[in-house]
């Protein structure tokens, strides 16, 4: 197996440099360390005067305790304010919530955050 350096240090780059592990971090803990997470995806974003990221972020909690956190994260998303270093949150919002209660209660949530690039 052969590894590129110079692929390696850009993909190290890129991480370093994307806020989405912080922003996952922070979502986590604000589930109460009770989410497993599904997915996460990010998209570029871009207006005339601003850019960031798009990120959506597929959240599964199991079990009564975890669904208490996941219907707590719920209500805290839209006003929470994140501190992520240059970045701005602008919008965070619950964009899809699937609830069940057999065999056991399970709640998944979508949620979908823009971050900008504060200078």
């Amino acid at each position: 197996m052969q590894i590129d350096p110079a692929a390696t240090r850009s993909m190290q780059s890129a991480v370093r440099r994307s806020p989405w592990l912080l922003l996952l971090s922070t979502l986590l803990e604000l589930a109460q360390g009770k989410a497993e997470l599904v997915r996460h995806a990010e998209r570029s974003w871009a207006s005339a005067t601003f850019s960031g990221t798009r990120h959506t972020v597929v959240l599964s909690f199991t079990g009564l305790e975890a669904v208490a956190a996941g219907e707590a994260l719920i209500e805290l998303l839209p006003d929470h304010e994140f501190a992520i270093p240059r970045q701005l949150v602008a919008d965070a919002n619950v964009i899809a919530v699937d609830h069940t209660a057999l065999p056991q209660p399970h709640l998944q949530l979508e949620v979908e955050l823009l971050l900008l690039e504060d200078c």
